[in-house]
């Protein structure tokens, strides 16, 4: 999608609207609706995607081939269930720039951190720390002090925080490289988040990478707020491993499965200390049930159960509209509505917000987070009476999420006008 002059008025947006070569994937969503019928402005992606209208029609065949099959549908269904979780290992790896054998989906996010941290935090007495960014999502942060203190360390000492300079709201990556030179050598994990959750900063994850290996820290990232967001080459960038959820930016439903991703270079290492369960088992002896564990060589060995085929269908759904709208297209639409949310936003010149999301479009994804000086929350409750969804975080902050795949031009400048009207008063 071309640079776009923007413009304030409502015509533009309007046309911009339908002239948007991907509005009718838009079609593919149902959109909440207010009481009078009409559609909500959902910005809250983010948070919660939006269901695919042909999330029913997966679900319902899963349904249907357990009621008629029962337990042989895990072999003769329409979609065998046994190898279900395979059917979305393509697809996943599309969008997280992976090689399939490195993807698996599985468990929920937190659960694959915890799995990851098992094998990739080896802590030394030499080498024990974990450097994260001070406001990391709470729980990559319990996660991590938890990790910390299974193996015998107190996280007031192995736990760095990457924080802002002063006055600014985001960290910039020239000085997590410096914090990465100066204390390297002392750090076994790298833990970031690809977007972090609060302020929207898309971290620059190559340079990070890189920057660890160097030091030979391990590097790890949170891709919850990435994966579907921002076009991304964890195998290319040589990234350790990688976790993200399903029921945001990919629209997989709530607690939908979660997704993981391990280089192939660890992958197919055996020896790697790992924590077990049956689903990972080599799948050749998997049912002959041997006492000895060998592990499916990448990413699926780390897997300990049969997969939630419900969870999997609704992720499969909406990871075939990926396919089709492709992230390339995806990402080209995303920096225009952001950066069209921005713009009408600066046009109010109001004292009473700032937007703490960094201005440059190769830092941040789909999300501009707000930082409210006066009555947010009821601001917030307020605009959502209006039909207009995004949300709030404590204590000032309201995140707005144009996506994509279902938000229009004209969801931007609704939610500006109300917004700006509303701060106002």
């Amino acid at each position: 999608m071309p640079a776009i002059a923007f413009e304030t008025r409502k015509e533009f947006a309007t046309a911009q609207t339908v002239g948007d070569p991907l509005a009718a994937f838009r079609e593919r969503f149902h959109i909440p609706k207010m009481a009078n019928d009409s559609d909500c402005v959902y910005l809250c992606g983010h948070s919660l995607g939006l269901q695919p209208k042909s999330t029913r029609d997966y679900l319902e065949q899963e349904l249907q081939d357990w009621a008629r099959l029962g337990v042989e549908a895990h072999f003769h269904a329409v979609h065998p269930w046994m190898p279900y979780h395979e059917f979305l290992s393509e697809p996943i790896s599309r969008l997280v720039g992976a090689l399939p054998t490195e993807v698996v989906v599985m468990n929920s996010l937190t659960v694959n951190l915890h799995l990851m941290m098992v094998s990739f935090y080896r802590p030394t007495g030499k080498r024990h720390k974990i450097l994260i960014e001070s406001n990391a999502f709470p729980s990559d942060q319990y996660a991590v002090e938890s990790q910390i203190r299974y193996h015998g360390y107190d996280p007031a000492d192995a736990l760095l925080e990457l924080k802002p300079r002063a006055g600014e709201t985001w960290v910039r990556t020239e000085d997590i490289e410096e914090r990465i030179e100066r204390d390297g050598e002392k750090i076994a994990l790298i833990m970031l988040a690809g977007v972090n959750y609060y302020s929207g900063q898309a971290f620059d994850l190559p340079r990070i990478t890189d920057a660890g290996h160097a030091k030979e820290c391990v590097v790890g990232f949170d891709m919850a707020h990435a994966a579907g967001n921002l076009p991304l080459q964890l195998h290319d960038w040589n990234v350790d491993f990688a976790v993200w959820c399903s029921y945001k930016y990919l629209n997989g439903g709530p607690g939908g499965i979660a997704g993981c991703f391990v280089h192939e270079r660890h992958a197919r290492d055996p020896k790697l200390p790992r924590f077990a369960g049956w689903w990972g088992q080599d799948k050749a002896n998997r049912f002959r049930m041997p006492a000895d564990f060998q592990a499916i060589p990448g990413a699926e060995g780390w897997q300990l159960s049969n997969p939630p085929i419900l969870s999997a269908a609704a992720l499969r759904a909406s990871l075939d509209i990926f396919d089709e709208a492709t992230m390339q297209r995806l990402r080209e639409k995303s920096e225009s509505l952001t950066g069209y949310l921005e713009f009408l936003l600066e046009q109010g010149h109001s004292s009473k917000f700032s937007i703490i999301t960094p201005h440059d479009s190769a830092l941040r994804g789909a999300q501009l987070s707000l930082r409210v000086s006066e009555n947010g929350r009821a601001l917030c409750d307020a605009l959502a009476k209006e039909g207009i969804i995004c949300d709030w975080r404590e204590p000032d902050i309201m995140r707005v999420a144009p996506v994509p795949l279902y938000n229009t031009f004209l969801d931007v400048h609704i939610f500006a006008e109300k917004f700006l009207a509303a701060i106002q008063r």
